[in-house]
């Protein structure tokens, strides 16, 4: 299982380069899902000296007030033979020798992210150190803890510290490297005291003790080592750094390693527990450690990487594809959204979608129920029928039948019928429009074009507005044929009728009695009864003819026309997309690789178990 630190190694340089911190966002995180080491101590705790020690070089800025401003993610790689060499993520294909150089580095790069404001930052610098003379091991060290600010800093300083401090150690993936010197009250310890606020039994913390050679005469950290004044799951591990003359002096680390093991092998205090002090014990410690955590953590990190590939490559499908570039690709691309729309629009008038049965219910409910409440036979009453009939003779009495009278009286009652034909044409196209607008919602490709998605629309309501006055036409065109032409088969059985029942022998000036006028009425009224029937099927004929198979067939025919004539600029206009959008889409686009590279790295280890 040696490679399985530098799997983690691996995606933890993924995620940085891809944008994953582990910070608070709308993305998932892989980050956080892996296991760290993250080095905590207050300010002169000997934190950096600790790390110094374990890598066995001069590699970290020193100096006074906050040096550590950014974390430091330390990934330590064993070779077998070679020179030292140090490189940074964001310097690729660059090698350090002069380790020196590294500090500056690393202090540069921390300006560059912060400015010279003494900031902090909870973006990483990655560094990598290649060494016969180091485990393999990954760590991150963090800012030191302090209590005040420094000048130039704002006095949310020593908040912020804290905050990103936690944010790192109080997840449960997190292994927590605690730094407390020994010249100090444990009890007022930082270190200790934010571990065991987000690990309060101590199960994922690993205390060390610096500085136990500055203790004062006559005292000793036997109880904190061997467990007794505070107890870890872990055992305590003390060390001895570098005094700051020996860093003046630039002291060689490795002569300083043999002198902290002589340290602890002459002590009479500390020579039972010689075995596990030292610099050199702790990095072997926390590298086999880290190297358990992380293959337990195996299985449940494939499963985590699986299922968020399947959610990020659903939502990127939501969000649809990138906007073409050049002009032909930008029209095709338009094309293909406004077919989509179309094709919706049509599964809702068929029936595959709700909504184009309102349709069909207009034409077999609120037609007829309008044409009944037209009420004919108030239109032919008594008093109507008389005054019609009258009016038509003029100044003479009529002869043989009142034929204009029987006209005037069938065009007056049939014209009513306009009202009802008009307002089945005006309920489809209400109809129409409204499915229009719910095409455009679930057409979900609109929905990154907020300019398309207008201009779409305004088109399809043109051309709905287009058709309602071609089939407004048509339809009251069916009505006016009806009033302009009668129907003769109808009126030639009327003087049947009349020699059937009636007396043909009367005066002609009989006929304006009541029951003539009765006969009148209810004759005009079977034929306009008649003609409703008819029209009660032709109205709904010519609405779907003109409205409801015109939009299935050439909803966007003009703006697809119009749409040719644009310029690029116009097209990019259209495809103007949110710009919240297109943003998701390239982050998640950038998390989905991260995702992929993370699987593919795991799978590899896997097979080659």
């Amino acid at each position: 299982m040696e490679n399985l630190i530098s799997l983690v190694n691996k995606i933890q340089r993924a995620c940085t380069a891809l944008g994953d911190h582990g910070e608070e966002s709308a993305l998932p995180t892989l980050w956080d899902a892996l296991p760290a080491i993250a080095v905590v101590g207050g300010q002169s705790s000997g934190k950096s000296s600790v790390l110094e020690s374990v890598v066995g070089k001069d590699f970290l800025p020193r100096g006074s007030g906050i040096v550590t401003r950014r974390p430091l993610v330390l990934q330590l790689h064993r070779i077998d033979e070679g020179k030292e060499y140090a490189e940074f993520m964001h310097q690729p294909r660059k090698k350090y020798t002069d380790f020196a150089a590294v500090r500056q580095e690393i202090s540069d790069e921390t300006d560059r992210e912060t400015g010279r404001s003494k900031q902090v930052s909870t973006v990483p610098i990655h560094l990598s150190i290649f060494s016969p003379n180091v485990v393999n091991l990954t760590l991150v060290d963090l800012p030191g803890l302090t209590k005040v600010a420094v000048d130039g800093q704002p006095e949310s300083t020593v908040q912020d510290i804290e905050n990103m401090i936690r944010g790192f150690i109080e997840k449960p993936n997190c292994i927590i490297l605690a730094i407390s010197p020994a010249n100090q009250d444990l009890a007022t310890s930082d270190a200790i005291k934010i571990s065991r606020e987000v690990d309060p039994k101590g199960g994922r913390t690993f205390g060390v003790l610096t500085k136990i050679d500055l203790m004062d005469k006559g005292t000793d950290a036997v109880d904190i080592l061997e467990g007794r004044s505070y107890k870890l799951q872990f055992p305590w591990i003390g060390v001895v750094n570098r005094s700051q003359a020996d860093i003046n002096k630039s002291v060689d680390m490795i002569a300083a390693r043999r002198r902290e093991r002589e340290y602890f092998q002459t002590s009479p205090e500390y020579r039972h527990l010689a075995q596990r002090m030292g610099s050199e014990h702790l990095g072997k410690m926390l590298s086999k450690h880290l190297e358990q955590v992380i293959k337990s953590r195996i299985p449940g990190l494939q499963s985590l990487i699986n299922k968020t590939i399947l959610e990020l490559e659903a939502e990127m499908s939501r969000l649809g594809k990138p906007v073409a570039t050049d002009a032909g690709g930008k029209l095709y691309m338009i094309m293909e959204i406004c077919r989509s729309f179309d094709q919706v629009f049509k599964e809702h008038l068929d029936g595959i979608r709700a909504g184009g049965d309102k349709i069909y219910l207009v034409f077999d409910n609120q037609l007829p129920s309008a044409l009944k409440r037209l009420q004919f036979d108030k239109q032919l009453a008594m008093d109507n029928v008389r005054k019609l009939i009258t009016e038509a003779d003029g100044y003479q009495p009529h002869l043989i039948a009142p034929e204009q009278g029987y006209r005037r009286l069938i065009e007056s009652t049939l014209i009513t019928i306009r009202g009802p034909a008009e307002a089945a044409v005006d309920t489809v196209h209400s109809l129409l429009k409204e499915l229009v607008q719910k095409s455009i919602n679930e057409t979900t490709e609109l929905k990154q074009y907020p300019s398309l998605r207008v201009e779409v629309s305004n088109a399809a309501i043109e051309s709905l507005e287009r058709m309602r006055e071609e089939s407004r036409k048509a339809t009251l065109q069916l009505v006016d044929m009806e009033c302009c032409y009668l129907t003769v088969e109808f009126f030639r059985k009327l003087p049947q009728d009349i020699e059937k029942g009636g007396n043909p022998t009367h005066s002609i000036f009989d006929r304006y009695n009541d029951s003539y006028l009765r006969r009148v009425g209810s004759n005009v009224l079977s034929y306009v009864n008649m003609v409703c029937a008819s029209l009660r099927n032709s109205i709904p004929k010519s609405v779907v003819y003109c409205q409801v198979r015109e939009a299935k067939r050439s909803l966007l025919d003009y703006f697809f026309a119009e749409l040719g004539k644009k310029e690029t600029k116009q097209l990019s206009n259209l495809l103007n997309e949110d710009p919240a959008v297109m943003q998701r889409r390239i982050n998640i686009a950038k998390r989905l690789e991260l995702y992929r590279s993370a699987q593919a790295e795991i799978d590899a280890v896997a097979w080659a178990k």
